[in-house]
């Protein structure tokens, strides 16, 4: 949004300076990305008058001028054909840098004789691109700075242009009038009244406007009257001048006026030339779909079923709250004109200007949100622009619809201005403030203005307080200790196990990700997810359409990218949430890390080799036990379809207790991902790791048994395709108190077993808890671990 110091001025009244005014406007929410102030550059120019002007000795065109400035009378070869005594013109004296030709003036001879500075151009000060000859001014004072001059006499030379950005939820600040408001209720002057008697029309309106019943939510309301008699041209010197500080090209006087108003006022209009519409019936409906509008862009677009067009006998003429039709828009030939001023739903518009890809002013704002209720008041202030300047005769102003109903109002409560924000207001400011920003009040109900749809409740009041009160009254203030003492922990046991979590998965050697809770619907199949309860209504694109079902999905994303750059080792890890539903609840803090290619880098020792199953379990563990996980569980195979089928393990304490899985990804995953594998993984669950009985810090005492451990080994003959984990699982079972650990130490395959058949070896320690073990005890529990491995696996004691 760009406007004119002056522009501005037409409804503050204030003597603040410029930079006064970007401060405040930034301070106040409006922040301001940049000024161009003509008036920086110009500031060392000054007045002087010339006294005599004689023809250089050895030059026909050049002249040497006796010029009185502010330091006495300088000498100045000129060469400009209006040099000659007895004009005021603007000087630049050696040291000052002279813009239109980028150079700084010195001291030089020209032609043999010394001068002493220049008499400059319109042009060379880039004023116009006026260089016939030099300036010639009707007043002035010699030694008067030039930009001091030119605000007296031609301020629109020198008036400094502010860009400020809007945010979304302001749409009142896309016209000059918002941005005084905002600044008169700081304090920065007073808010002008801009108001306009009511034109009364002289004749009734020759053209009619209806709106299709099915169409009122997109168009609620629609004004229009016709001026007949009216001289269109080029706009008035100040009116062109502003259009084109702001970067606007002036068209013609009738164009110009919905520009000036779309941005002093943020009303756009609309200006038909009333002889061009067909019928002299204009109809606000939606579109078929398959019409098309030769635009104002001069380009011609297709229309979309349901986009809120304006049309006549002809055809469709204009995309209501987007961009007029070129067949009946208004030339230098225009005498009669009908004025729009309508009130187009910001959603449907912006659906509209999406589709075709039209960018304009009138798009920008409606999309937002105009003022409804200036609806009328708008098109009285373009009538009487109008008149005034291109004369003619106003009709009777014709109304289809009505404006939308916005009022609504809220609480104020003084008190929330303390609990919201931490600023002390007197609820005197509090009132005043709002007052000034067009709020009405009743006791406490505070009735919000239609140009502020932004303003939705109770926090919002208080945030209007606080923002015109400045934000930088804010004072930093501890907050209270609740109790004496050391204060109590504030993160949660659940809290400090992830924070555990992280640092033993760093301290392992993985790097940390953190990738988005998005991602395609492909990539969420793979992983179980990718259902219709975790899809976004409004996805950011379609690479991110579905809530993550687990986190595997972008580690190898990232991994993916990594390798395509040429980094294939790598250890990546990722804690947060993962989804299988759309609802609150539905979901799990998972703790996941991935190991890919070597487990270093080549050496001469040849200790590099590449990653296994047996790696990502030792890492999967050691972070189980940094999160307080017990020492005891088992180890299962019967994980979910992207897991390697039999190189995985899922580590649990029951049949229902899952605390995590590891292994390798299956081939079938990777190649859809497009990761090099293979892929050692791993996921845990920290929210299914019992929590400790006791909350203390301190740490248990240190058991250690004074009972000497048994050892017994164990051999099996069993079917080649069971699985050693079945039997180390089967062993464990056998006795949980005095079994202390199960390993398998010995494979055996071929010889007298015959064919399908294997010898599996294991070691089973016994720990003695209360006395220690006899021959009998030892033989009892043997003959268990016997009886549950024969029992799993089918197989027999090999002697």
């Amino acid at each position: 949004m760009k406007f004119t110091l002056s522009w501005l001025k037409e409804h503050l009244d204030t003597t603040a300076t410029v930079d006064e005014i970007t401060e405040t406007l930034t301070d106040l929410g409006l922040e301001v990305e940049g000024v161009e102030n003509p008036a920086a550059k110009l500031a060392d120019f000054t007045i002087g008058y010339v006294k005599s002007a004689e023809k250089h000795p050895d030059a026909d065109r050049l002249k040497v001028c006796q010029v009185e400035t502010d330091e006495g009378v300088k000498q100045i070869i000129c060469g400009a054909p209006n040099a000659r005594e007895g004009i005021t013109v603007v000087v630049a004296k050696p040291g000052v840098y002279v813009p239109g030709i980028d150079t700084t003036i010195g001291v030089g001879k020209i032609r043999g004789i010394e001068s002493f500075g220049m008499m400059a151009s319109e042009r060379e000060m880039e004023l116009s691109e006026e260089h016939d000859g030099i300036i010639e001014l009707p007043s002035g004072e010699v030694g008067q700075r030039f930009i001091d001059w030119l605000a007296q006499n031609d301020p629109t030379k020198v008036d400094p242009v502010i860009e400020i950005a809007i945010t979304p939820n302001r749409p009142d600040a896309l016209g000059v009038r918002g941005i005084a408001r905002d600044l008169a209720a700081r304090g920065l002057g007073t808010l002008k009244q801009r108001d306009v008697a009511l034109v009364e029309g002289v004749f009734p309106c020759p053209v009619s406007v209806t709106i299709d019943d099915d169409t009122r939510d997109a168009c609620p309301v629609f004004y229009g009257r016709v001026i007949r008699g009216v001289t269109n041209g080029p706009s008035p010197a100040w009116l062109q001048d502003r259009l084109r500080a702001i970067g606007l090209r002036p068209i013609s006087f009738l164009v110009d006026v919905t520009n000036f108003f779309t941005y002093d006022r943020n009303r756009p209009l609309h200006v038909f030339d009333a002889d061009k519409i067909e019928g002299k019936a204009l109809r606000v409906h939606r579109a078929r779909g398959g019409e098309t509008l030769a635009a104002l862009d001069d380009k011609t677009y297709t229309l979309e079923e349901g986009m809120t067009v304006i049309s006549d006998a002809a055809g469709v003429e204009s995309l209501g709250g987007v961009i007029g039709g070129e067949a009946t828009g208004c030339t230098e030939e225009t005498v009669n004109v009908f004025i729009e001023a309508a009130y187009f739903d910001p959603v449907r518009t912006a659906y509209t200007g999406r589709a075709l890809k039209v960018n304009s002013d009138a798009r920008y704002r409606f999309e937002r949100g105009i003022d409804p209720e200036w609806t009328p008041y708008g098109i009285e202030h373009a009538t009487h622009m109008i008149i005034d300047t291109a004369g003619g005769e106003p009709s009777e102003v014709i109304v289809a619809g009505a404006v939308p109903d916005t009022a609504r109002a809220y609480r104020l409560d003084p008190a929330r201005v303390q609990s919201l924000v931490g600023m002390t207001i007197p609820e005197s400011d509090q009132r005043q403030t709002l007052t000034s920003l067009g709020f009405r009040l009743e006791g406490n109900m505070a009735h919000v203005p239609s140009w502020r749809p932004d303003v939705k409740g109770e926090a919002d009041l208080v945030e209007e307080v606080a923002r015109i009160a400045s934000l930088t009254r804010l004072q930093g203030v501890p907050l209270p200790r609740t109790g004496a003492g050391v204060p109590r922990p504030v993160l949660s046991q659940a809290q400090q196990r992830l924070v555990v979590a992280r640092r033993a998965v760093a301290a392992l050697g993985y790097h940390e990700c953190v990738t988005y809770s998005f991602i395609d619907k492909a990539s969420a199949e793979l992983f179980g997810g990718g259902t219709d309860a975790t899809r976004l209504e409004n996805p950011i694109s379609s690479d991110m359409s579905h809530m993550r079902p687990a986190l595997l999905p972008g580690l190898l994303q990232a991994a993916a990218r990594n390798q395509a750059r040429g980094f294939g080792d790598m250890a990546l890890f990722e804690i947060g949430p993962a989804f299988h539903g759309g609802e609150p609840g539905e979901q799990k803090t998972l703790v996941s890390a991935v190991l890919v290619g070597k487990t270093g880098p080549k050496d001469v020792q040849g200790a590099s080799r590449a990653v296994d199953i047996y790696d990502i379990k030792a890492d999967a563990e050691a972070v189980l036990a940094a999160m307080g996980a017990p020492a005891k569980v088992q180890i299962r195979r019967d994980a979910d379809g992207w897991w390697h089928p039999g190189r995985h393990g899922v580590i649990c304490l029951g049949p229902k207790k899952v605390l995590g899985v590891f292994g390798e990804l299956h081939p079938r995953v990777l190649a859809a991902m497009d990761v090099k594998g293979p892929v050692m993984a791993f996921t845990l669950w920290p929210d299914e790791i019992p929590l400790p009985r006791k909350s203390g810090a301190t740490r248990p005492a240190l058991q250690i048994s004074d009972l000497q451990a048994v050892e017994r080994d164990f051999a099996f003959v069993v079917d080649a395709d069971v699985e050693a984990l079945t039997m180390v699982n089967a062993a464990m079972g056998a006795d949980k108190v005095l079994i202390q650990d199960v390993r398998v130490f010995d494979e055996f395959i071929g010889g007298s077993l015959g064919e399908g058949k294997k010898s599996l070896a294991i070691t089973v320690r016994l720990q003695p808890v209360e006395k220690t073990l006899k021959d009998a005890d030892i033989e009892a529990v043997g003959a268990k671990v016997v009886e549950k491995v024969l029992n799993a696996t089918g197989g027999v004691l090999r002697s």
